[in-house]
């Protein structure tokens, strides 16, 4: 999954946002686990999916205070 604009984030209803954030939850997950066992290949993904959390988060917030 490549890395999202802050503008197409935007562009997603509620139930999209969820569906994205239970996706990168469990990528990073998946992310963590290699990286405990020794399998992980690209170490800036965790790094990008974390970011990427944090971006739906904070437009979900923003929604529910307007």
């Amino acid at each position: 999954m490549a890395r999202t604009k802050v503008k197409d984030i935007r562009e997603c209803s509620a139930d999209e946002l969820a569906v994205r954030l239970r996706d990168l939850k469990q990528e990073a997950l998946n992310l963590r686990l290699q990286q405990a066992t020794g399998q992980l290949e690209n170490p800036a993904r965790t790094r990008i999916v974390r970011r990427e959390v944090a971006r739906i988060l904070t437009i979900l917030a923003d929604r529910k205070r307007a």
